[in-house]
């Protein structure tokens, strides 16, 4: 599994929302009213399944954003596994602030625990191939940097962020822009040599058409048959880089990835997970 973290800094602007969000006008009444200020506590976040780990480091700057005196001792990292019962955390201080802010911190750790354990699943089904999982686009709307991060920590790899990060060139720009030939021939002309150029077709007689084209660097193959990947990743021959796309599925991947695709991506990794059972006992 992969470590990756990111700068508490980029992390902050969407953590501090969810914290405005669940505190609203005048923050935890419940706590207030009921918990005297002094009482401290030693609290311990808690895995109630087996799970690949993500949203360890959100969870923690969520209770230090609440309350920066927090005392918070991570026991698992990010990408790491954990079973059932085990303590990923420890939440040491004020019994008040660490209440305020357990919700936030576990919609957080396990929606994003549920990323990384679907994509752990699917990476699992590509063992003794050259296949990656690769995320998409459908992401949670705010949500994508966490999410694309939860991703890394299930093994799996990140496709482009945002619109800008590369071209992506699918049916309808194709379509709009009068044909394959067409649309590579404007990207030539007008691209930055610094971006990366991937164009979508469903069809072989496409493919050959990107081939003899040229100005792609990544083919992606959408909605194909096994039978026919096999085909367009050796018609391809290895001058670009060739990525699956459509109906994958921890049932379908196995089969996707002995074609000898070089990348399968799923947009079931950030859409369609299921939030890990995680909680916070006192």
């Amino acid at each position: 599994m992969h470590h990756a973290t990111v700068p508490d800094l980029i992390l902050e602007p969407m953590v501090r929302a969810a914290l405005t969000e669940d505190l609203g006008n005048c923050g935890d009444i419940t706590t207030r009213t009921v918990i005297p200020a002094d009482v401290t506590y030693a609290a311990r976040l808690n895995a109630r399944e087996d799970a690949v780990v993500s949203g360890m480091q959100v969870a923690a700057l969520a209770f230090r954003l609440v309350d920066p005196t927090l005392e918070i001792n991570p026991l698992v990292a990010d990408g790491d596994r954990c079973t059932k019962g085990q303590t990923l955390m420890e939440i040491t201080g004020s019994a008040a602030s660490i209440l305020s802010g357990e919700r936030v911190a576990l919609n957080f750790a396990g929606r994003l625990a549920g990323v990384a354990t679907l994509t752990a699943g699917l990476v699992a089904q590509t063992a003794g191939t050259k296949a990656r999982i690769t995320c998409t686009r459908k992401t949670t709307p705010g949500l994508r940097i966490v999410e694309k991060l939860a991703v890394l920590h299930g093994g799996g790899f990140n496709h482009r962020h945002s619109l800008s990060d590369a071209i992506l060139i699918k049916d309808n720009h194709i379509a709009a822009a009068g044909g394959v030939r067409a649309v590579l021939e404007a990207v030539k002309a007008r691209a930055s040599h610094m971006m990366k150029v991937e164009i979508e077709v469903d069809r072989l007689d496409q493919l050959a058409e990107v081939l003899e084209t040229g100005g792609a660097d990544v083919v992606l193959l959408d909605n194909m048959t096994p039978d026919m990947l096999a085909e367009a990743v050796a018609m391809v021959g290895g001058r670009l880089v060739t990525e699956a796309s459509g109906n994958v599925t921890v049932d379908t991947v196995a089969e996707i990835a002995a074609t000898g695709v070089d990348y399968i991506s799923s947009g079931a990794l950030t859409h369609s997970y299921r939030t890990v059972d995680l909680g916070l006992d006192f």
